[in-house]
C-alpha cells in the first residue's frame, strides 16, 4: 500500500473509530409498555393487589419509581400516540381509540432516525398511520398468540405463558449494530380477555378486592384471571431485561416501563379516575438514576419524548409538524430529565386528560370527559352529563353482578359509573380511590374554580371544542382520513 493510501486508510479507520465512540457515548432507550395494566397492580407501587411482579419490583430496586405519572387518555391509541408525539391527543388528532395523527405530525422514530439512532417497535402497534411512524424495524406480535376463532372464556387457562412478543427479534435488534437504538416493546398482556398464565396462585376466594370495586364472585374470578396475565407480562419484562444484559448494552440504556391506562374493569380503563389514567412508571439508567428511589414530580406521557431527546443530548425545541390552536409548533410535553437525575423535585404544575367514548364498543352517542389535576386535587368535567355512560362492560356478567349486589356501596358504584354529574372534584391525598366527590362542598369552591380555569385554558390551547370535538371523533379513526 502506498504511503498516501496508508494515510487515507488510517484516517478512515480513525473516522470510523470516532463515530463509534460518539455512538457509544449516547444512551440507548427501551420503552416497555404494558397493555391495560392498572397502576397499583405493579406490586412495588404498594397495591392494593395480589398481583406478583418480581421482575418489575427488581427493576424498581435498580432504578426509580415515578409515582405521579399520568396518561392523557384512557384507551390505548391516544396514550401510545401521546408518548410517540409529545403532544396531547386532541391536538394531534389521536384522541379516540383506533385513531391516527394528523398529516405532517412528527414522531419519535423520525426525531431519532435523523440523529443516527436505530429504531424498532416490537409487539402491539395501535397507532397510525404507518407513514407517520417510520421505525427502521417493525415486528408484530407472534401469530400463534392469537389463534383464529373465539378466545377462551374467563375460567379456562391457556397453557402458553410466554406472552406474544418475538423475543428473538428483540435480542437481534439489541446487537444489530454499533449505533445507539430506541426500542419500543409492547406486548398484548394483560389486555382482556385474560386467557393466559397460571391462575392457581390467585384463588378467587383469597383475593383482596380494591376499595373502588364491588366485591362479587364474578369480580374475584376476573381479578384471578387478570393477575395470571399480569404475571405473564412481568415474565416478558424479565426476559427483555435478560436480552439487554446479554447484549452488553444494559449499562448504557435508559429502560422505561409504563403501565399504559388501567385494566378493563369499572372505574379504570375508559374513565379519567386514577385507576384509568395514573401510570406505574419505572426508569432505570445505571450510573445516572439513583437506584431504589421514588420520584414524586408530576409527569405525563407527553413528557417522555422530550425527556428522551434531552437524555440523548438532542434538541427539545423542535417543530412537531402539528401546531396547536395558538400557533405553537413545539411539544406539549416538557423534559423531566432533571427530576430523573435528582437535580430537582419539581415536575409540571398540572396534568391533563381527556376521553371520548365515540368509537369504543357499545359506546354512547356522545360522552366526553376532560380532567385536570395538580398532584393533590383532580377535577373531572363530564360534558354530556345528561346522558348515560356506556361501554362493553355494561350488560356483561361482571357489571351485572354489581347490579345484583345488595347494599348502598354497590348501588352507589353502579349509579356513579353510568350517571355522573357535570363536575367532579376529588382530594387525591385524603381520598385516593375517588369515592367522595367534593365538587359541591362549599369549602372546595376555590380549588374547583382554579382547576376549571386551567382546564378551560388547556382545551382552548388544544383546539378542543368540547361536545363538537366529541361528535367528530370518528373522523380521526384509522378507517377515515384525519382532517387538518
Amino acid at each position: 500500500m502506498s504511503a498516501p493510501c496508508a494515510v487515507l486508510a488510517r484516517g478512515a479507520l480513525l473516522g470510523l473509530g470516532l463515530l463509534a465512540a460518539r455512538a457509544a457515548e449516547r444512551p440507548n432507550f427501551v420503552l416497555f409498555l404494558a397493555d391495560d395494566l392498572t397502576w397499583h397492580d405493579v406490586a412495588c407501587f404498594g397495591g392494593p393487589t395480589d398481583a406478583r411482579t418480581p421482575h418489575l419490583d427488581r427493576l424498581a430496586r435498580e432504578g426509580a419509581r415515578l409515582t405521579r405519572f399520568y396518561a392523557s387518555g384512557a384507551v390505548c391509541a391516544p396514550v401510545r400516540q401521546e408518548l410517540l408525539t409529545g403532544l396531547h391527543p386532541v391536538r394531534s388528532g389521536a384522541y379516540p381509540n383506533h385513531s391516527v395523527v394528523r398529516p405532517g405530525t412528527r414522531t419519535l422514530p423520525d426525531y431519532f432516525r435523523a440523529a443516527g439512532y436505530r429504531t424498532g417497535r416490537f409487539g402491539k402497534q395501535h397507532f397510525g398511520p404507518d407513514e407517520a411512524y417510520p421505525f427502521d424495524q417493525a415486528v408484530g406480535t407472534l401469530p400463534e398468540a392469537h389463534p383464529a376463532g373465539p378466545r377462551p372464556a374467563i375460567g379456562s387457562v391457556d397453557s402458553e405463558d410466554d406472552g406474544d412478543l418475538d423475543f428473538a427479534a428483540i435480542g437481534a435488534f439489541f446487537t444489530a449494530g454499533p449505533e445507539p437504538f430506541v426500542a419500543l416493546v409492547a406486548p398484548h398482556e394483560p389486555h382482556a380477555a385474560w386467557t393466559k398464565g397460571d391462575r392457581t396462585p390467585f384463588p378467587p376466594a383469597r383475593l383482596q378486592v380494591p376499595p373502588y370495586l364491588v366485591d362479587t364472585p364474578e369480580m374475584r374470578a376476573a381479578l384471578s384471571a387478570y393477575y395470571a396475565e399480569v404475571a405473564v407480562l412481568d415474565a416478558a419484562v424479565g426476559r427483555v431485561l435478560r436480552l439487554l444484559e446479554a447484549s452488553g448494552r444494559a449499562g448504557t440504556t435508559l429502560f422505561l416501563f409504563c403501565s399504559e391506562q388501567g385494566s378493563g374493569v369499572p372505574f379504570a380503563k375508559w374513565t379519567l379516575y386514577d385507576p384509568g389514567i395514573r401510570v406505574a412508571a419505572i426508569a432505570r439508567w445505571p450510573g445516572r438514576i439513583a437506584p431504589g428511589t421514588e420520584i414524586g414530580a408530576l409527569m405525563q406521557y407527553a413528557d417522555v419524548l422530550p425527556t428522551l431527546l434531552a437524555a440523548a443530548g438532542l434538541a427539545t425545541e423542535v417543530d412537531t409538524g402539528c401546531p396547536d390552536a395558538t400557533g405553537n409548533r413545539g411539544f406539549d410535553g416538557r423534559s423531566f430529565l432533571p427530576a430523573l437525575l435528582g437535580q430537582t423535585a419539581r415536575g409540571r404544575d398540572y396534568a391533563f386528560a381527556q376521553h371520548t367514548t365515540r368509537g369504543i364498543i357499545r359506546g354512547p352517542e356522545a360522552y366526553a370527559s376532560r380532567a385536570v389535576l395538580d398532584g393533590r386535587w383532580k377535577l373531572i368535567l363530564n360534558l354530556n352529563a345528561d346522558a348515560e355512560f356506556s361501554n362493553g362492560l355494561i350488560g356483561g356478567a361482571l357489571f351485572e353482578s354489581w347490579r345484583r349486589e345488595r347494599g348502598p356501596f354497590a348501588r352507589s358504584r353502579v349509579e356513579r359509573y353510568v350517571r355522573r354529574p357535570r363536575t367532579e372534584l376529588y382530594d387525591l391525598v385524603t381520598d385516593p380511590w375517588e369515592l367522595r366527590d367534593l365538587a359541591e362542598e362549599p369549602g372546595a369552591a376555590g380549588v374547583r374554580d382554579r382547576l376549571a380555569t386551567r382546564l378551560a385554558a388547556w382545551m382552548v390551547q388544544q383546539g378542543d371544542r368540547g361536545d363538537a370535538t366529541e361528535r367528530e371523533a370518528e373522523r380521526h379513526q384509522s378507517r377515515r382520513p384525519a382532517p387538518r
